[in-house]
C-alpha cells in the first residue's frame, strides 16, 4: 500500500560554525587501529569527490526536500515517543541545507552537519534563521555531547555513511526517548503531463535511469532501500517504524527534473568519465520527453512523482 502526498512550498532559511579536522585527529591514533582508520579516511575522502562547488550549487537548485506533510509524520512520531519541548534537532549530511531549513520552525536550535565545505558554503549563502548552525564534520563523529539531541535526521544521506558507526554515534548523542529519522527517495521518479501518455514518458525516464546504473557507486549496492531496511531490522530499539512507499508529487519545469537527475552521483560519475556521453544522453532524453509532451520548451512544467521511504526509531529510556 502506498501513501500519496502533495508537497507544499518550503521556506528558505539559517548561522555557522566549523568543527575539527577529522584527518589530523585520526592520524594520532594508536598503531593497532591505524590501518582501519586510514581505510575509513580514504573511503570518506572518496565520497567527497561528489561535492565540488558546481555540484553543490546544483544540489541547492534542483534537489528536493521532504514535503511538509512528510516532515509532520516525523514530528508526530517524536511527540508521541518523547513529547515536548523540541529543543535540539541535528540534520546529518545536510548538504546545501534544504532539509535543515524545514526543522528550524519546530526546534529551539538546529545543527546541520556535512563533510563537504562546498555544500556548507552553499547552505550558508541562504542563511536567514538565527536558530540554525552548520558544522563541518563526518557523520560518524559528531561534535555533540552525549544524550543532547531530541531528533537526529539524515535526509538522502544515510546511504553514504559508514552506517554501523553512524548508528552507534546516533545512539550516543540522542537523549533518552530521542528519535532518529532516516529518509530517502528512490531514483525511479515518474512524470505526468496533461493529455499525454504517462507510460510513454516514463519508458523514456526508465531508459535514462538504466543508462546511469553502470555508474552507480558500489558503496550503495544494487538498491538503497535495502540499506535502510537492513538498518531498520538491525536497530535494537523496540519503538520504531518503517514506511517504504510514500509518494510525493511536485510540479516543476522539465528542466528542473533533468537537473535533479543530473545532480545524482551516478550522472556525475558518467560526466567525469565521459562528458560528451553524459551531455548527449541528457539532451537526447530531454528532447524525447518534449516530443512526447508535444512542447518545444524545457521550461514546460510537469508533475514529478517521487517515492519516499523512511525509518523512524526512538532510543529507549534505559539505554
Amino acid at each position: 500500500m502506498c501513501v500519496y502526498l502533495t508537497a507544499g512550498r518550503k521556506e528558505n532559511t539559517v548561522s555557522v560554525d566549523v568543527c575539527s579536522s577529522y584527518l589530523v585527529k585520526h592520524m594520532q591514533t594508536d598503531s593497532c587501529n591505524l590501518y582501519r582508520n586510514l581505510e575509513y579516511i580514504c573511503s570518506a575522502m572518496a565520497y567527497r569527490l561528489f561535492e565540488g562547488k558546481q555540484h553543490a550549487a546544483s544540489y541547492w537548485k534542483y534537489r528536493i526536500s521532504p514535503s511538509d506533510h512528510l516532515m509532520q509524520q516525523v514530528l508526530d512520531f517524536l511527540e508521541k515517543q518523547k513529547g515536548r519541548p523540541f529543543e535540539l534537532a541535528v540534520d546529518v549530511g545536510c548538504g546545501s541545507g534544504q532539509g535543515t531549513l524545514l526543522l528550524a520552525k519546530h526546534f529551539a536550535s538546529v545543527v546541520g552537519t556535512d563533510v563537504s565545505p562546498a555544500q556548507l558554503e552553499v547552505a550558508l549563502q541562504h542563511a536567514k534563521e538565527p536558530n540554525i548552525m552548520y558544522k563541518q564534520c563526518v557523520a560518524e563523529e559528531l561534535p555533540l555531547a552525549d544524550s543532547s539531541v531530541d531528533l537526529m535526521t539524515a535526509m538522502s544521506a544515510f546511504h553514504w555513511f559508514d552506517r554501523p558507526r553512524f548508528l552507534q554515534e546516533a545512539h550516543r548523542v540522542l537523549k533518552p526517548r530521542g528519535c532518529l529519522a532516516l529518509l530517502n527517495y528512490t531514483v525511479d521518479m515518474e512524470l505526468s503531463y496533461p493529455d499525454c501518455c504517462s507510460h510513454e514518458l516514463n519508458q523514456v525516464c526508465k531508459e535514462f535511469y538504466a543508462a546511469l546504473q553502470p555508474y552507480r557507486s558500489p558503496h550503495l549496492g544494487p538498491s538503497s532501500i535495502e540499506l535502510y531496511r537492513l538498518a531498520y531490522e538491525s536497530l535494537p530499539y523496540p519503538d520504531k517504524e518503517w514506511q517504504e512507499c510514500v509518494w510525493v508529487r511536485r510540479l516543476m519545469p522539465l528542466s528542473s527534473f533533468m537537473g535533479l537527475v543530473e545532480s545524482f552521483s551516478s550522472y556525475q560519475a558518467m560526466l567525469r568519465d565521459d562528458p560528451q556521453k553524459a551531455t548527449n544522453l541528457s539532451q537526447d532524453i530531454c528532447q524525447r520527453l518534449m516530443s512526447i509532451m508535444g512542447v518545444t520548451s524545457a521550461d514546460t512544467e510537469v508533475v514529478v512523482a517521487v517515492k519516499y521511504f523512511y525509518l523512524l526509531a526512538c532510543k529507549p529510556e534505559e539505554a
